[in-house]
């Protein structure tokens, strides 16, 4: 009984420990690029599939090594290697990881020191503006007709007379995401530049957003796909999505703002004027390397990036293998070699050459000051192997 018991224990060790190699580089998050990243061809070989659940979720995973804010499927002690997030990492997320897990205060001989994070975009998207009303094909909102449309309005919900200006008493039932999302950050962004008296902060999680009591009547989901299909199901509907969700290219299906649909054209216009960090200390700062764009000037109005957030360390060469693997392939110069096809199939947008080259220069080469497990920065410290 006693020597079954031993085998019994010995093989559930080994099936963990089997999970957790097999696991190899773990990453999730947002939703937004979850088919790009679960596409087959796109993650190097090395890699998990991708787990989303959404920005927030990805961050917490990421930031305190969860395996279980990711998924329930893979065991607990799993490390997680990465992050999806069109969130960016806030002031208190930076601080906050640094105090536990980078030197000075975690000395290097820690198993806490799990070294910088390194955070920068992977695509280009926009928030696009999904309806349902009855005679209408034609959405056109402004900014400030959008912040009176998804304003929560004391626990009044608004109706469509009062966004447009006419006699219609139809209820605006606004469909948002419950759950800490990035795509929920980048519109807010948008209208608290637009409406800051409406909605009073930046938050990546909607209600958040705006203060007093949300109507009845709203509609709260869980991930941008929900969305897209209760704003189709429901009368007097308006939500917020990324474009792979929908028809961007349909006026009929989304809301033109301020006269523009969110093409591709319309949002490589917005993002035209950002470029990558230039300097040596703009380079060394995390928060450079995630542009925000909270009203842009010309092209489409809500413009944002889904972003990576990695380790600079790690304690598993196979893992600094296939991330540098990743990364090559990924931001490759040459269309061919790269996931770009990949990138436009799934309704997002390549980056710039200059974004490009500015993170395969930075983030592959070991030498370069912040590239993965540069070996005068990841000295024997890093993410758990």
């Amino acid at each position: 009984m006693f020597k079954r018991t031993m085998i019994a224990a010995s093989l559930a060790v080994a099936a963990l420990a089997s999970a957790q190699s097999m696991a190899a580089v773990v990453g999730g998050g947002a939703t937004l690029p979850q088919q790009l990243y679960n596409t087959p061809g796109v993650l190097s070989s090395g890699f998990s599939a991708y787990f989303g659940v959404g920005s927030g979720g990805g961050k917490t995973a990421v930031l305190t090594n969860n395996i279980g804010s990711l998924t329930t499927t893979l065991p607990a002690g799993t490390t997680v290697d990465y992050a999806g997030s069109d969130s960016i990492l806030n002031a208190t997320e930076i601080s906050t990881y640094q105090a536990a897990h980078q030197a000075p205060g975690v000395p290097a001989t820690s198993p806490d020191n799990w070294g910088p994070l390194l955070q920068f975009p992977s695509a280009a998207t926009s928030v696009t503006i999904p309806y349902n009303k009855a005679g209408t094909t034609n959405l056109n909102l402004t900014s400030e007709q959008l912040c009176l449309a998804l304003s929560s309005n004391n626990g009044a919900a608004r109706t469509w007379g009062e966004v447009l200006g006419t006699s219609d008493t139809t209820p605006v039932r606004v469909v948002y995401r419950t759950g800490s999302s990035g795509t929920s950050e980048i519109l807010t962004r948008h209208l608290n530049n637009r409406c800051s008296s409406v909605f009073t902060t930046v938050s990546s999680t909607f209600v958040n957003a705006q203060p007093g009591a949300k109507p009845a009547s709203w509609i709260g989901v869980s991930g941008s796909a929900a969305v897209a299909t209760t704003v189709a199901a429901t009368a007097g509907a308006i939500g917020y999505v990324g474009p792979e969700d929908v028809d961007a290219t349909n006026n009929a299906v989304v809301a033109r703002l301020n006269g523009l649909l969110p093409t591709v054209g319309n949002v490589q216009t917005a993002l035209s004027t950002i470029a990558p960090p230039a300097t040596a200390a703009d380079r060394a700062d995390l928060t450079k390397w995630a542009p925000v764009l909270p009203n842009p000037a010309t092209g489409y109005s809500i413009v944002g990036y889904t972003n990576f957030i990695f380790g600079q360390c790690y304690k598993d060469a196979a893992d600094v293998t296939s991330i540098r693997s990743f990364l090559s392939k990924h931001y490759n110069a040459t269309f061919a070699n790269s996931n770009d096809q990949a990138i436009i199939d799934k309704k997002l947008i390549p980056l710039t050459t200059a974004w490009k080259t500015a993170i395969r220069n930075s983030f592959i080469p070991p030498t370069s000051a912040q590239g993965v497990n540069n070996t005068s920065v990841c000295n024997g410290i890093g993410r758990p192997a």
